[in-house]
């Protein structure tokens, strides 16, 4: 072989191995944490992502109450926790109402409900400092047809996580 097909194998080998990354700068350069999980990803049990897909941030309420059903309160127990663990965030809860009835009616309706889930909140432990209500009422449906399966969908509260102790 000639000098210069050697030096181009040696170049080229050289600029092989700078691309590896995670032998340069460890594991962290591509985002991943030592056990592989993305931070902010849905698989980091500490971001919203994974509050929003595995916690879950919305309950649904039967036709005009603002009592928690089972189901409700086993989501929102588990909520109370991961806020608990997570101090860095706090909480706007959105209560929210079908589109029957007067707009007056279902703000009224979507404060109460919003209120149910903040006390439910404060009972397992989360600070009312991090914790914030407001009612949409029907303006804000998730999902639109006059129908019972739509109606389902919209009489909920969502816990939107906000950055920060105090919202």
């Amino acid at each position: 072989m000639n000098k210069l097909t050697i030096a181009v194998m040696l170049v080229a080998a050289l600029a092989l191995t700078a691309c590896d990354k995670n032998k340069r700068f460890g594991d962290d350069a591509l985002g991943a944490g030592a056990a592989g999980i993305a931070a902010g990803s849905a698989s980091d049990p500490t971001s919203p992502a994974y509050f929003n897909q595995t916690i879950g941030d919305r309950v649904l309420f039967a036709v005009d109450q603002s009592t928690l059903s089972p189901e409700a309160q086993d989501v929102l127990t588990k909520q109370a926790a991961w806020l608990t663990e997570n101090p860095e965030y706090s909480a706007i809860i959105e209560g929210h109402a079908d589109e029957q009835g007067t707009r007056e009616y279902n703000l009224a309706l979507g404060a109460r409900r919003a209120s149910s889930v903040q006390d439910f909140l404060i009972d397992r432990g989360v600070a009312p400092a991090r914790l914030k209500t407001i009612s949409y009422g029907k303006e804000r449906p998730l999902a639109i047809c006059s129908d019972e399966s739509c109606y389902n969908q919209n009489r909920r509260a969502v816990t939107v996580l906000t950055a920060g102790a105090g919202v």
